[in-house]
């Protein structure tokens, strides 16, 4: 069973996606959330298998900061934008806080329920436009000699991970460090090795001193 989390500013669009979704090809919607702070309280308590995340919510906490908030505290949660925005910059902020798909809200509802699919999955949705910008952007850096860092997909926990795994602590000495799960550290120390390309500590040391984050006297 999958279950939904519902968060947009108008009741009258949650309304219409609870009654889209609940039910539909092992669908459940638990909950819905005006707002961010309410998204990312609802989130901890009901723990649903995805989001369903606006961007623009003006009373309240954003959905971009919400995502990343979401994501730094519930590695395994999985977000799916659902937005009006059909712009570069919300789409890349997006992808960049930790959101596993983006979709506009213009789709029609069968590309919707695929979307919703595919994140429960563990796997991304794009559409194919959004997938065709993302990867022109990315090739317009390379030509203008920029070398895209894989360090800035990690979120600001995983970083945080990171240095604590290149000092050579163990899982539950980072856990108490940061206060979260062993569990959630796992799934932390795994997202950085996959995200940075990296099979083994030594390589992990490596990286951290390439980028500063060890020193040796």
């Amino acid at each position: 069973m999958t279950t939904l989390l519902i968060v947009d500013d108008h009741a009258v669009v949650r309304s219409g996606l609870r009654m889209l979704l609940d039910g539909r090809q092992g669908m459940t919607v638990v909950g819905e959330a005006s707002e961010g702070n309410e998204a990312i309280r609802l989130a901890h308590e009901l723990k649903p298998t995805v989001v369903l995340m606006d961007l623009s919510m003006p009373h309240g906490k954003d959905g971009l900061t919400a995502i990343a908030e979401l994501k730094s505290s519930l590695p395994d949660l999985y977000v799916l934008v659902l937005t009006m925005h059909d712009d570069d910059e919300y789409l890349f902020r997006a992808i960049h806080a930790g959101a596993s798909g983006y979709i506009l809200k213009n789709s029609p509802h069968e590309e919707l329920l695929t979307a919703i699919q595919t994140v429960a999955e563990g796997n991304a949705y794009l559409l194919p436009t959004a997938t065709k910008r993302l990867m022109s952007d990315y090739v317009q850096r390379l030509r203008a000699g920029e070398q895209p860092d894989a360090y800035e997909l990690l979120s600001e926990r995983e970083k945080e991970v990171l240095e604590w795994m290149a000092k050579g602590y163990a899982n539950k000495d980072i856990a108490e460090q940061l206060i979260i799960s062993v569990k959630t550290v796992e799934t932390h120390r795994s997202h950085v090795m996959e995200k940075l390309g990296l099979k083994t500590r030594p390589e992990l040391i490596k990286y951290a001193v390439k980028k500063g984050l060890l020193h040796f006297d």
